[in-house]
């Protein structure tokens, strides 16, 4: 089965309010004539990976469609409704106008009960960004896009790809595999999620600190050292819910420009994209627009988002979009296709191992606005570290436990992250976009994001100036890593 994506120009956006079809479409722009209806609601599904059936979790706008694809200056108006059975912790992710008092991820941000609504308004922020569970319900796919299309976006065709990584396994299940307990991650929501079963011929995984693990029958990749990846087991990874044995299938026309807008809503899983027979020029990371950058591939962490521009040939054909795993052989994806292709086949496992993502292409990035040039008013050095019974801790503490950084309103903030544990860790400041400026102690000026990976033994720094008040969360964005401890918050006043 396949599905046509309608394409998607500017102008037919602007005409019709459709931002993308299939899976991840959206409605028209909000209005105030629509808002005595649910502008989002959270809903479980059953999703079909590997031939089984699997209960997740949906958010739906108003025409029952999944996520929010809008015009830049449009405004998220109306109620949240959360029609699930489970406490819901809903975070705006990359949304840095939406009010601190409007995400319940925050500290005493407290849980949406099932049947309850929370009531919102705000102005979207401009750029590829997300939303998704702050509690261990995002492991069951309780994500989704929030696309505010850029007044500039010129006449290109959008296609949005989702990325996931997925198990039968419920998140507590994973949890207690890992040795660890969620004990110290409550920020007011509970972390309760629905139990799934166990898959079908495949033995339990030991799984601790220091251990590297891979899906069977994949390959994980070599060791670095002591450095490891994919410390979690996952039964598929998906790209707008399906597997490369049956991948999306989106149609764009011969000689056009599309404008891929990729999000890692893994949990615990990073990826390489990479896309075989198209050039590819990254345009924007995290939602914020960059000088184009050319790469063969392109590192993508948990809670990153990356917009890159192809060319289709003037003679069509079919082109995937894949995203392989960090440190490993499998891989995901969609097709691009142009109308009467034949579509061949592609392989969910890679010749040899993907790398481990580093630093490398965000030094060649850079913003098209930084930061006006500044001294900080306050820097402080972020220390991430763990400790037995899979404990991740930000300056030796866990959270519940934490020493939140107090800055200011309007000082410029500088944090350089240490970190000398043996994984990568995606590091995300909630409330706030801040510029790379320095890795390993070089300066520059990079890009400005609201997600950095911080791999083991070398220092990142970023900038950023306090722009709301509040009490802001500053985590790892690797779900069971946040979830054990690797958060703090960085309080405003």
């Amino acid at each position: 089965m396949s599905t046509s994506y309608q394409k998607m120009s500017r102008r037919a956006f602007m005409q019709s309010g459709i931002a993308f079809g299939g899976m991840l479409a959206t409605g028209a722009p909000w209005s105030p004539a629509m808002a005595a209806a649910p502008a989002l609601k959270v809903y479980s599904r059953t999703i079909e990976v590997n031939k089984r059936a699997a209960k997740v979790f949906s958010v739906a706008a108003r025409d029952g469609k999944k996520g929010i694809f809008a015009n830049e200056g449009e405004r998220l108006s109306g109620t949240l409704l959360n029609a699930t059975d489970e406490p819901l912790q809903m975070h705006w992710h990359g949304q840095i106008k939406a009010p601190f008092d409007q995400d319940r991820a925050r500290p005493g941000g407290g849980a949406i009960l099932a049947g309850q609504s929370d009531a919102h308004d705000f102005e979207l922020t401009a750029g590829t960004h997300w939303m998704h569970s702050h509690s261990l319900s995002e492991q069951q796919m309780l994500a989704a896009p929030m696309v505010a299309r850029e007044k500039d976006a010129g006449d290109v065709q959008d296609v949005v790809i989702m990325l996931h990584d997925f198990a039968f396994r419920s998140p507590q299940e994973i949890l207690a595999e890992l040795g660890g307990s969620s004990a110290h991650a409550g920020h007011g929501a509970p972390a309760s999620a629905k139990a799934q079963p166990e898959p079908q011929g495949m033995a339990p995984m030991q799984h601790g600190p220091g251990m590297m693990h891979a899906m069977p029958g994949h390959g994980s990749g070599p060791m670095m050292g002591m450095t490891h990846a994919n410390d979690v087991r996952y039964d598929a990874f998906l790209a707008n819910d399906r597997t490369l044995d049956d991948p999306e299938t989106v149609t764009v026309d011969k000689g056009g420009r599309v404008r891929l807008r990729i999000i890692n809503g893994g949990t615990a899983t990073a990826f390489f994209i990479s896309t075989p027979g198209l050039t590819a020029r990254c345009i924007a990371v995290d939602g914020t627009p960059c000088h184009p950058v050319e790469a063969p591939g392109f590192p993508l962490a948990q809670g990153q988002r990356i917009d890159l521009i192809v060319e289709i040939p003037r003679d069509g054909g079919a082109f995937p979009v894949l995203a392989q795993v960090e440190a490993a052989q499998f891989v995901t994806g969609i097709v691009l296709s142009t109308p009467g292709t034949a579509i061949r086949k592609i392989a969910a496992n890679a010749d040899k191992p993907q790398a481990m993502v580093d630093l490398g292409f965000e030094a060649l990035l850079r913003g098209t606005s930084p930061l006006l040039p500044r001294p900080p008013d306050k820097a402080f050095m972020v220390m991430l570290g763990e400790e037995p019974g899979y404990r991740w801790t930000i300056n030796g503490r866990v959270h519940g436990e934490h020493q939140p950084f107090d800055v200011r309103l309007g000082e410029r903030v500088e944090m350089t992250f240490m970190n000398p544990t043996m994984m990568m860790h995606p590091m995300h400041l909630h409330g706030h976009h801040f510029q790379v400026v320095a890795i390993g102690g070089r300066r520059f000026a990079g890009a400005v994001r609201d997600t950095v990976i911080v791999p083991p033994h070398a220092p990142v720094t970023i900038a950023f100036d306090a722009a709301q008040k509040g009490a802001w969360l500053l985590h790892c964005h690797h779900l069971y890593h946040m979830a054990t401890g690797m958060m703090t918050e960085v309080r405003i006043a």
